[in-house]
């Protein structure tokens, strides 16, 4: 098979990190996979939720959404009531982050990452957590120079990928083209110690194999290899 941007079937789209592309927020990033891009932005809040409350303990959680014309047709704004499908993706996000940080550590602040598509091309989700990290990192490095933390609360590195079956070919990091057509369609969240936080997948047609199951998860699991390189890449500053 051959795809539409020339890449292998094992290859990522070009990944592209720039730190602090917004002045305001505690940590910011700007991630590229292709041609999906993603914002996403820090804020921290000396308050956690109610249930956490007196309890010592910090929260993370994420917000997502797209710009109107992130794709191809407009998609309307619904300030008031969210699509399914966003509310999803923010609490996978969430759980994706919350995987990699020492809650306990935090004190009693709440970091909530925005995730916003500018452009969509495929993989919104994984791009959006690859990049959360990042700015997640980017925020509580930050307090730690100014002597909030002695020491980073931070456990591991977390990174997403997208697998799938196309033609019955078995391709990383589908863009949207491919995802569309996909018979098979795994997401897949992992840590740099190699444990899976998530993995969701569907089959749009046929079933599939326990063999396509380990298939796709040790290509994704190649994907998010690389992707941690990006990652210690870019955050190279705040070491």
């Amino acid at each position: 098979m051959t795809r539409k941007d020339g890449r292998g079937n094992d290859q990522l789209r070009p990944v592209k990190i720039t730190l602090g592309y917004q002045d305001y927020p505690e940590g910011s990033a700007l991630i590229e996979v292709g041609n999906t891009r993603v914002l996403c932005a820090v804020t921290v809040e000396d308050r956690v939720p109610p249930f956490l409350k007196g309890q010592g303990t910090g929260w993370v959680t994420a917000e997502y959404s797209m710009l109107p014309r992130a794709t191809h047709t407009r998609t309307p704004r619904n300030p008031e009531r969210q699509a399914g499908r966003s509310q999803e993706i923010q609490r996978l996000i969430g759980r994706s982050l919350r995987a990699a940080i020492d809650l306990d550590a935090l004190g009693e602040r709440s970091f909530t990452v925005d995730c916003d598509v500018l452009q969509a091309d495929g993989g919104t989700r994984t791009a959006s957590i690859t990049g959360a990290y990042i700015a997640l990192y980017i925020a509580i490095a930050n307090l730690k120079k100014k002597g909030v933390y002695k020491a980073l609360p931070v456990k591991c590195a977390v990174a997403a990928t997208s697998v799938g079956v196309v033609d019955r070919i078995r391709l990383l990091d589908l863009c949207y083209e491919e995802d569309s057509r996909a018979g098979v369609d795994f997401n897949v969240v992992m840590t740099d110690k190699g444990e899976f936080v998530e993995v969701q997948g569907t089959a749009e047609g046929k079933p599939f194999t326990r063999e396509t199951i380990d298939q796709l998860l040790a290509l994704a699991e190649k994907g998010i290899k690389e992707l941690f390189e990006e990652q210690k890449k870019a955050l190279a500053a705040y070491k």
